[in-house]
Order: structure tokens, then C-alpha cells, then sequence
């Protein structure tokens, strides 16, 4: 399959599943959590995790705090940049959402700043801390979802801000940790 193929279907599913999402009269206890899902995202939720690990996080808080910083940064930045190159436009710009009717942050799509944020951070966090990594996860996939259910992305910029979070995130940890044993 070529690429202009592999990016017609994945295209192609995308605006499929946007047009029912789009129609989809969600019960409002899943609106509630979608809305307070994406606020979260918007970076409070994450200054707050950073504050209660320096606050309460032993010996590796000021690492993980610094990994998750560094990744969330990195993220940011490459967000800003592959928004602007690709040009993608909304779901949310193409069709009205049934009951979403938030702003969004930027006119492009791809890929999601809200998810890239959300896994370059749970991700750092968790692998200093793997007993709080279900929970860090189910934020960041609440943040992920909530920006497909609101209309805000496509799918597969939420998938893509995944991956691009992850590895900064191991990136980061990886910057981290070797910047202490060389300056150690």
C-alpha cells in the first residue's frame, strides 16, 4: 500500500467516525467527564501532579518532575511545528458537534497537543513512579478520548500525539537520568 493509500483510509476512517461521534447524543455523565477531561488537559491537571511529587515524591521527585517537564516542553514544540506544517483542519470545522460546543485552542489538527502533553507527562511520572502509572494513565486517556468526543480531533491525532508523547517522554527520562550519572 502507498502512502498516499495508507493516508486515504486512515482519512477516510477518521471522518467516518467523526460523523458519528459528531451525531452522538452522550449521556451526561460521559459529557461531564469529557469536558472535565479536556480541561484538565488544558495543563492545570499536570501542574498539579508536578506539585503533589515535589511535594510528597521522595528522592526521584526533582528527576521525574524534570523528565516530565522536559518531555511536556519538547512536546509543546513539536505540536506547535507539525500543526502548522500539516495545516489539518478540525473535525469540529468540517461538522457541528450535537452537544460540544467548546473553541478550539488553534484552527489545525493534527497532531493532538492535549494527548502529546498528557502522555509525554504520565509517561515520564510513571516510570519513576510505576505505582502511580494507572492512574496517570487513565488521565491521559481521558484527556485522549475527550478530544475525539468533543469533536476537537480526529482519531488519529490523538493516536499520533500518543506515540509522539511516549517517546519524548522515554527521551526525556533517558536526558534525565544520564545527565545525573555523568555530572555524578
Amino acid at each position: 500500500m502507498t502512502l498516499a493509500a495508507t493516508l486515504t483510509f486512515i482519512s477516510e476512517r477518521d471522518h467516518t467516525l467523526m460523523r458519528r461521534v459528531h451525531r452522538w447524543h452522550a449521556p451526561r455523565w460521559i459529557r461531564v467527564w469529557m469536558l472535565a477531561a479536556t480541561r484538565g488537559g488544558d495543563g492545570w491537571l499536570w501542574c498539579a501532579m508536578g506539585m503533589a511529587i515535589l511535594l510528597a515524591g521522595g528522592g526521584r521527585r526533582f528527576l521525574a518532575v524534570g523528565a516530565a517537564a522536559l518531555a511536556a516542553t519538547a512536546g509543546i514544540a513539536a505540536f506547535l511545528h507539525l500543526k502548522k506544517a500539516t495545516g489539518r483542519q478540525r473535525p469540529c470545522a468540517l461538522e457541528p458537534h450535537c452537544w460540544a460546543t467548546l473553541l478550539p485552542p488553534d484552527q489545525f489538527s493534527f497532531p493532538s497537543g492535549h494527548t502529546i502533553t498528557a502522555f509525554a507527562v504520565a509517561v515520564s511520572l510513571s516510570l519513576f513512579y510505576p505505582e502511580l502509572a494507572a492512574g496517570l494513565f487513565f488521565c491521559a486517556l481521558s484527556v485522549a478520548a475527550s478530544r475525539v468526543l468533543l469533536g476537537m480531533h480526529f482519531l488519529s491525532d490523538v493516536l499520533a500525539g500518543a506515540v509522539i508523547g511516549t517517546a519524548l517522554a522515554y527521551g526525556a527520562v533517558w536526558v534525565v537520568v544520564w545527565a545525573v550519572v555523568w555530572a555524578g
